[in-house]
């Protein structure tokens, strides 16, 4: 299940929740003008994303099995530990959570829910192999994702659409790199992918065009990823050998946390950011036990 990428998964839904306008919340708690009841919504999409993303980790490895039973004979199903059959029986479960927990909140929720499941399907059986369509069907269940978290209030999911756009950008400059990860790469993969995190963090401190978006709250946040992402992708660009490659992607998945505080700060300031950052240590700790890539 990658327990350290499923707290990723959280930060897109506070994200989202922050873009939602329903950010504001937090504060009303703190100044006692709300109570705790109103982070219901909040809870059932945190529930609904640990299933949604838990469930296509799962079958990912369901899809995989045979192929890594060359490559990786130590993972959970080729090693034996876990059937092929009990980690199907385990991803269905998981995805029927997601999408149940998700239509506790509206029925464009559920919707939503229902469209991640599904891309995340086409992408472990089929997507995956393709250099192009791969890295786009990923970008868009981490887009959608994002939208799961704004869909706490439906009625925003139009004004907040294209923010799906920043996280498919920057998991497409991922998964195409991670295309090497066992075999090596090629260094134009790389040059795609460092001038895909270029735009992303662009785009960040673009959205300050926005009324509503405070760029300089999201600034140190963006200063932030990109020390942390460009030194490894700029490594694996040159070298693309393996290791460097699984570096540069392990990072890139941790990462998303600072690329989600810095988007959250924008739009519901510098406490968020940093509420939303507090999941960067949690999930890097998790990275020392579970596996990333």
């Amino acid at each position: 299940m990658r327990p350290a990428n499923i707290v990723t998964a959280w930060a897109d839904i506070l994200v989202g929740f922050a873009a939602s306008g329903a950010g504001i919340i937090f504060a009303q708690l703190i100044n006692g003008e709300a109570s705790f009841a109103i982070l219901i919504p909040l809870a059932w999409l945190l529930l609904a994303t640990t299933g949604l993303y838990g469930g296509g980790i799962v079958f990912n490895d369901v899809f995989d099995a045979e192929l890594d039973a060359k490559e990786r004979p130590n993972r959970a199903i080729p090693s034996g530990r876990v059937s092929r059959q009990n980690a199907t029986l385990l991803g269905s479960i998981l995805f029927a959570i997601g999408i149940i927990a998700a239509f506790q909140v509206s029925l464009l929720s559920g919707a939503i829910a229902i469209f991640i499941t599904l891309s995340s399907l086409l992408y472990d059986s089929l997507a995956k192999h393709h250099p192009f369509f791969g890295p786009l069907n990923m970008g868009l269940c981490r887009g959608s994702n994002l939208l799961l978290g704004v869909s706490a209030v439906p009625a925003i999911i139009g004004e907040r659409w294209y923010l799906a756009l920043i996280p498919v950008i920057y998991i497409a400059a991922i998964t195409a790199i991670s295309q090497g990860e066992v075999h090596g790469g090629k260094k134009i993969t790389g040059v795609l992918a460092l001038l895909l995190i270029a735009i992303v963090l662009t785009a960040v401190l673009a959205l300050g065009l926005l009324g509503e978006y405070t760029a300089i709250a999201a600034l140190p946040f963006a200063i932030l990823l990109a020390i942390r992402v460009l030194p490894n992708f700029v490594k694996a660009a040159r070298e693309p050998v393996a290791e460097n490659i699984r570096n540069a992607v392990k990072i890139g998945v941790l990462s998303l946390i600072v690329l989600d505080a810095t988007v959250a700060s924008g739009f519901a300031g510098l406490y968020y950011g940093l509420l939303v950052l507090i999941l960067l240590p949690f999930s890097m700790k998790l990275a020392k036990v579970f596996a990333v890539t």
